[in-house]
């Protein structure tokens, strides 16, 4: 029965862990890059089970904040190469696999 108990603290550790926001990479100043990370986590939690809208209230957001044409993708296992405004780029995970990529064209 220990080891059950222990299994289950590992697993909660494991989700604590992953269920906090991995920056990869970006180029944003410091309060757009916190400001747009905080709106990725709370869409990913809010439309945990549709990525669709969460991209879209991220975009929605953004566009509103930082002016228009942002664009939002959220996933997991893909590839990708965009170009963008200098320090509109924010690529970071949340929840372990779950990518977001969040960037402004011109």
């Amino acid at each position: 029965m220990g080891e059950s108990v222990d299994g289950k603290k590992e697993d909660a550790d494991y989700k604590r862990l992953q269920s906090f926001p991995l920056i990869r990479h970006t180029d944003m100043p410091e309060e757009m890059r916190v400001e747009t990370m905080e709106l990725c986590v709370t869409a990913c939690e809010k439309f945990a089970s549709n990525n669709e809208s969460a991209a879209k209230m991220i975009k929605e957001c953004m566009d509103k904040k930082f002016g228009s044409s942002w664009h939002v993708v959220i996933g997991e296992g893909f590839g990708f190469e965009v170009s963008h405004e200098v320090r509109n780029l924010l690529y970071m995970f949340f929840g372990g696999s779950l990518a977001v990529c969040v960037w402004k064209c011109s």
